[in-house]
């Protein structure tokens, strides 16, 4: 990986020591940072079904991966919401430019679009990483931009099985946090369901996957043998990020029977 490239990257005035697990992963190379990986990701979109009719909002596009995704699809428009200016930048860049496609800086709760703009909003790995206050108002935007009939996707870590007790949730939340350096409060399938209701969505589906962001096999798939090596390369050649990395993935492990990745597809009534 070449200084010029570290330079665009989002975090890149950060400490190693410091910085969001994500951006650190992605200094190192990592380009697809959900949890449930990129096959995931193109069930996801599979699923919202978003065609050449379709006008798209994407909230925390990060690097672009997911973006590329959908306008592979052939949408109207595509509107990108990013809090990060750099992740902003770096995703306007590798998207290219064109007249459908436009990545603002903003904040998914408050984004300034106009109500019902939209048919479909995704967000993946972003829900997470907000308190429960601002999870509720993110949803909320989302039911507030798309037109009634719309689809809203979200892609998130959850917390399994739903009746685990509160101490071990705020245990497994409380040391994903001090790991990544993100607050980190993931819910359970049954508090992702509730939370998109109280919004006033229709759950349609909910989904599952293992949360294997930093196994081998989950690097592969997700990033090619090529992107995987350059990964542990990188890792191999910087002592903190090492520290860092390996510290991540042995809470990912200690907690791997409670911590899945959780799809779910809701739509905006009709009527609404």
């Amino acid at each position: 990986m070449g200084a010029e490239q570290l330079i665009r990257l989002p975090g890149k005035n950060l400490d190693v020591s410091k910085m969001p697990g994500h951006w650190l992963l992605a200094r190192l190379g990592k380009r697809v940072l959900r949890p449930g990986g990129i096959q995931f990701t193109r069930s996801l979109l599979r699923d919202l079904a978003i065609g050449p009719g379709d006008r798209v909002v994407e909230f925390a596009p990060g690097l672009g991966v997911t973006a590329r995704l959908i306008l592979e699809k052939g949408p109207t428009t595509y509107t990108g919401v990013e809090r990060d200016a750099d992740a902003a930048q770096w995703t306007c860049r590798h998207l290219g430019s064109h007249e459908k496609v436009a990545v603002a800086v903003g904040t998914a709760d408050c984004t300034g679009l106009s109500s019902g703009s939209a048919s479909v909003v995704l967000g993946e790995a972003m829900l997470s990483m907000n308190t429960q206050e601002q999870k509720e108002r993110i949803a909320a935007e989302a039911f507030r931009l798309l037109c009634p009939g719309g689809r809203y996707g979200i892609h998130e870590l959850a917390i399994v099985p739903d009746g685990l007790p509160s101490y071990r949730k705020n245990e497994i939340a409380r040391a994903l946090s001090e790991t990544i350096h993100v607050g980190a409060r993931p819910l359970t399938p049954e508090e992702w369901r509730a939370m998109l209701e109280r919004a006033g969505f229709r759950v349609l589906r909910t989904q599952d996957a293992a949360m294997h962001l930093l196994r081998p096999r989950r690097l592969i798939a997700d990033e090619g043998l090529g992107g995987a090596l350059r990964i542990v390369s990188n890792i191999l050649r910087d002592g903190a990020a090492r520290h860092r990395v390996l510290t991540m993935r042995r809470v990912f492990e200690q907690y791997r029977q409670n911590l899945r990745a959780i799809s779910l597809i809701a739509q905006k009534p009709p009527t609404a």
